[in-house]
């Protein structure tokens, strides 16, 4: 299979341009041959404009342009063209750096290499040093300058016989040709050779020294060679004033002890190009191709997740460090538990602790006897928590677990649903050519693949459990068609592999090659890189049955393959930034056997196994760009809008300019669109929700472009209006009218309850509730797959499919004391609770799953107890000094979202009711409408019942006239249904509670009468 390279991509030729039109005005090269510079006499240098020559006979680059001047123009004009704010004034006296910004995946090597054409075309530069910082690129950028010599010596044939080499210091010639060739030269280095090349002054010295000089120096590049023709190497490369090209600038300019910056400039460079999509430093920004760019342009692949959800666990201790704090000497950690709730309900919490804490204690949990929090360390770069277990003591980094729902479990499913995605995709693009390829990234290379006492391989448990699963789905009916004519039991072992350093130890008297853990920058990387580079066509080729790729950290950085469509993370620990380096190991748009680039969506998702809910992937996600990429999520800049077309009087069109740009974002921030920062407020959606945006008259021509640069960076409006939190007002005039006091006298007084009841009545209902409660299931695993949509305002993930829960399997939950349990949640006997717990014949629900069954059973028994409680409760009115005052509706505060009020009402004794339902909206309309009512309240929250069950809040209060001349007071609770086997058991009972209080006020002439009523009518036909 051969790669087919695209030469008309617009973003890639508009990433070129922005380089090259940096040095407009440069004179061009008219002749290309061989020269030497002895052989240069007179005006004989004239004729290689772009070309200097050393006094070594070497050819090098000339800049001829004035820096401060001319370069300084044609920067402005770029930036200017692609919307990137204005830079400082550049100086001769300062090195020339600029920055191209390319999201992974979009073809950030091939442009930067094609520039190196360009250049060399346009200019005649000639002299190119590729830098980056580590094997893994090192190793992908000189496959990608093999891959694509056809295609460049196609599109500039004047370029034939280039060359390109890895920089080695035991072939110290290579440099030499490098300096005195008249052809292309590309030189590719690591960071770690550059800061290899020692010292200089070191190497002056040793010159000096006659003795010295005879020693093996490790100062290669500042001694002179015999295989340079007598020259130091570095006087070579210097005169050659290399263009540089720094391939992740973020990680170089640190490079090995934080010498790379310095390093770079060693090389005298004519300038330096850097690249990445994550830059640190942007020197001069020329050209921006962002993670939003790149998804809403459909150049990368669309993302979405598969996210693994728990549910019914919580059956084993969880603690998962979040963060680790050092506020004024005050140390803390953040972490993740399992929590108990006042209601009894155990949810995932997060709660802050320090040094000694006492974790059973925190949680309210038995589960987490003994678990106690120890050391918390704050140190940048070594931070940990000590969690002190039974018998042990545990260190979490930030992101990592311990305990939860077996891993393992946990892992199986995760493979199955990888080899399910996967085949799932290959159903629907084997048939267009598409092989499609799924990633493994493995928190530790034994799981799946370790070795006996001879050094033989033997598959690990992720090996294993993948042959099990990809066996499974293989049988499967959906998946027939594609293993028809497979034979299963040598595909299962075939199709997956792994990529791994390799150790060479010595077992029983023979040298083997051994798998393991690395870094991901080690020198036992290279032989990885090598393999999985010299593999990439073939991988991609129908005609290698290999699909599913193993791996630890090698793959972390520099390997892309197109056809990755599933990566599946089992990585314990979250780095800052895993979402964006695993989702980049699969962006590119995938390729089908000709080598032809796919486009298109509906071909080209990526699906992420993990862990994490959608929703935290999504909101993590965005936190990850904006750290990697400097992008500002909802936020306007005063360059925005800069690159828009302007016609001028005269006809021709030039862009609004930076200084027009930044009068546009003062008026916004004016008309409180974006506060001081930028930020976007509900003010400007809604503005352009209603099209009422207001503009300058200076930009009225410009608003189309205007609006649509807002709406991109705007988002949706998630707030509305009629969402807006109101106060509402008392009316007075009903508050203080005779009417409203006669009612309000009749329903203010308070009371106390006392109760009694049949204890063995109420324990046959409680056996009986327990029969009838629901069954308790294993703790399941639930998949949600959610597709993310990346724009200027955000990353936003939107719910496509749920599945089945699928049962997970756990043997080594220990039992916890059931009757303690329940008698901490229930406040009967232990005697009481062994008798319904027999009686009910539901033991074995708590072998299935212990938490989730104490949790049923506390339900089922405190239920029966609230309800037994109701059937023998008593009121009693207490002294006339305890009752709520009518003053109160003046001095507590009553809001209401302007959706759910019915307003400017007349006879309540608030301006606008709110209500919490369709009933409630209804009667209160009624209320208004009916002649019959001359006063009512929607009874505020603060009017309450003392109950059993909790406080209760009736409905309304209200005053009925008849005939002009009959009163009747009620207290109504309206209800959508009027019988009590509709009713939840906790709003019947208190319903009933109500009913019994009302009962006790119930004296006197015409007392208020307590009812429940559906509607209005119903009120009134009471009698």
């Amino acid at each position: 299979m051969k790669l087919h390279f695209e030469s008309d991509l617009p973003y890639q030729r508009e990433a070129i341009e922005a380089v090259c039109d940096l040095f407009r005005g440069q004179e061009v090269c008219r002749s290309v041959f061989t020269v030497t510079a002895q052989a240069l006499g007179g005006d004989a240098q004239q004729s290689f404009e772009g070309k200097h020559f050393t006094e070594s006979g070497g050819i090098g680059n000339a800049l001829q342009l004035v820096v401060d001047e001319e370069l300084n123009a044609n920067l402005q004009q770029v930036q200017l063209r692609n919307g990137l704010p204005p830079s400082q004034p550049l100086s001769a006296s300062l090195p020339l750096d600029f920055t191209v910004e390319m999201e992974t995946g979009t073809g950030k090597t091939y442009v930067y290499l094609r520039t190196v054409f360009e250049l060399n075309q346009r200019y005649g530069f000639t002299k190119f040093v590729v830098v980056v910082p580590s094997v893994a690129i090192k190793e992908g950028v000189n496959k990608t300058l093999q891959i694509t010599r056809e295609h460049f010596e196609a599109l500039y044939p004047g370029a034939k016989g280039y060359e390109f080499f890895q920089y080695d210091s035991d072939k110290l010639g290579q440099v030499r040709n490098f300096a005195t060739s008249p052809n292309i030269q590309i030189m590719v280095i690591t960071v770690g050779a550059i800061n290899k090349f020692g010292d200089e002054a070191a190497a002056l010295a040793e010159e000096s020294d006659e003795a010295k000089r005879r020693e093996k120096s490790k100062n290669k590049m500042y001694r002179a060679s015999e295989k340079t023709g007598g020259e130091r190497p570095i006087d070579l490369i210097r005169g050659t004033q290399p263009i540089l090209i720094v391939d992740e600038p973020q990680s170089v300019d640190g490079g090995m002890d934080g010498k790379g910056k310095k390093a770079l400039a060693h090389m005298s460079p004519l300038c330096t190009l850097r690249y990445s999509a994550t830059h640190v430093d942007k020197h001069n920004m020329v050209y921006r191709l962002d993670a939003v760019d790149a998804y809403e342009q459909r150049l990368v692949k669309q993302i979405e997740v598969a996210a693994a959800t728990v549910q019914g666990g919580n059956n084993k201790p969880y603690v998962k460090l979040l963060a680790v704090s050092n506020k004024r000497g005050v140390i803390t950690a953040s972490i993740e538990v399992d929590r108990e709730n006042a209601a009894g309900v155990v949810r995932r919490d997060v709660i802050t602790v320090q040094d000694g804490f006492d974790l059973e204690q925190e949680t309210g949990r038995p589960l987490y006897a003994d678990i106690r929090i120890g050391e918390i360390r704050t140190a940048k770069g070594d931070q940990y928590l000590e969690l002190k277990v039974p018998g042990s003591e545990v260190y979490l980094r930030v992101g990592e677990a311990w305990g939860d729902v077996d891993a393992s479990a946990i892992q199986r499913e995760m493979i199955r649903r990888t080899i399910k995605e996967h085949l799932d995709k290959e159903k629907r693009l084997r048939p267009l050519g598409v092989k499609v390829l799924s990633l493994f990234f493995i928190d530790e290379v034994a799981k799946y693949r370790q070795y006996d006492d001879q050094g033989n391989p033997v598959k690990g448990d992720y090996a294993l459990m993948f042959e099990e699963e990809y066996k499974r789905w293989a049988r499967h009916p959906d998946y027939q068609s594609l293993f028809a004519e497979v034979d299963l039991s040598m595909a299962a072992h075939e199709v997956h592999n792994g990529y791994f350093s390799i150790d060479k130890k010595k077992i029983g008297g023979k040298t083997v090659e051994m798998v393991k853990d690395t870094s991901g920058s080690t020198a036992a990387d290279d032989d990885t890189y090598n393999l999985i580079m010299r593999d990439k066509e073939k991988l991609l080729s129908f005609e290698s049955p290999l699909k599913f790729i193993f791996s630890h950290s090698a793959l972390k950085e520099g390997w892309d393959n197109p056809n990755v469509f599933q990566i599946c993370n089992f990585s314990t620990r979250e780095t800052e930034r895993w979402r964006r380096q695993t989702i980049g190991r699969g962006l590119r748009l995938c390729v089908n056997q000709k080598g032809e680039r796919l486009r298109g969506f509906e071909v080209n998702t990526l699906t992420v196994i993990a862990t994490e809910s959608y929703e935290q992937f999504a909101e993590n996600l965005q936190k990850d760009i904006e750290k990697d990429t400097g992008i500002l999520f909802g936020v306007v800049q005063d360059h925005e809008f800069a690159g828009i077309a302007v016609v001028q009087a005269a006809g021709d069109v030039l862009p609004m300019g930076f200084e027009a740009s930044k009068t546009l974002w003062v008026h916004l921030k004016a008309q409180g669109y974006i506060n001081e920062k930028g930020k976007v407020q509900d003010t400007l959606k809604t503005a352009l929700k209603d099209g009422t945006l207001s503009l300058p008259n200076e930009f009225e021509a410009q608003r189309q472009q205007v609006v649509a640069v807002l709406k991109k960076l705007s988002g949706k409006l998630k707030v509305k209006n009629a969402d807006d939190r109101k106060q509402i007002a008392v009316r007075k005039s009903v508050l203080i009218s005779p009417e409203f006091r006669a009612l309000w006298d009749r329903i203010k007084h308070k009371t106390t309850y006392r109760v009694q009841f049949d204890n063995e009545k109420l324990i046959e209902r409680c056996i009986e509730a327990l029969n009838d409660a629901p069954p308790v299931a294993k703790t399941r695993l639930q998949w949600k797959k959610a597709g993310m949509a990346i724009n200027k305002a955000g990353v936003d993930a939107s719910l496509l499919s749920v599945s089945d829960s699928i049962t997970l399997n756990e043997g080594d939950i220990e039992l916890p004391d059931v009757l303690t349990e329940l008698q901490d949640r229930t406040h009967l006997t232990r005697k009481t609770i062994a008798r319904i717990l027999t009686e009910s014949h539901r033991l074995n629900d708590f072998k299935r799953n212990p938490q989730q069954f104490i949790e049923l059973a506390a339900d089922a028994i405190n239920r029966c107890k609230r309800l037994a409680l109701v059937d023998g409760i008593k009121y009693q009115r207490l002294g006339d000094e305890h009752f709520y005052a009518q003053e109160l509706f003046e001095t507590e505060e009553l809001t209401g979202y302007l959706k759910n009020l019915v307003q400017d009402t007349t006879k309540s004794v608030y301006e606008h009711v709110v209500y919490d339902s369709t009933v409630e909206r209804d009667f209160a309309e009624a209320l208004e409408r009916n002649e019959a009512i001359k006063v009512y309240a929607k009874l505020p929250g603060w009017f309450k019942v003392p109950t059993p069950l909790g406080t209760y809040n009736p409905d309304w209060a209200v005053l009925v006239e008849r005939d002009g001349q009959e009163r009747l007071y009620f207290v109504v609770e309206t209800k959508s249904s009027l019988f009590e086997d509709d009713l939840r058991d906790l709003e019947s009972g208190k319903i009933k509670c109500g009913a019994a209080h009302f009962k006790a006020l119930a004296v006197g002439e015409n007392p208020a009468i307590y009812g429940k009523f559906k509607d209005v009518d119903g009120l009134l036909e009471q009698k």
